[in-house]
């Protein structure tokens, strides 16, 4: 069974106007919660909001953090 010609154009312009594809939008997800890692004791699953506006994009990437790793300076 075939598409639907005026779909598939459908599915085709909302994918060329996606800011960012799934594959993208999984690894920066990854790569994020990699550096929010080192950070803070990360609790749960990171999320990723995009909103594109007429000057550029804003990005939201939230965690819910348990605490905060603090680094310890060694003194000569």
């Amino acid at each position: 069974m075939r598409d639907d010609p005026k779909e598939r154009v459908k599915r085709l312009l909302a994918s060329d106007k996606e800011e960012m594809n799934e594959a993208s939008r999984a690894a920066a997800l990854r790569d994020f919660a990699h550096v929010a890692a080192e950070y803070f004791e990360v609790e749960g699953p990171p999320s990723m909001q995009i909103k594109t506006g007429r000057r550029g994009a804003e990005v939201t990437f939230s965690f819910r953090a348990v605490r905060v790793k603090n680094f310890t300076v060694l003194k000569n």
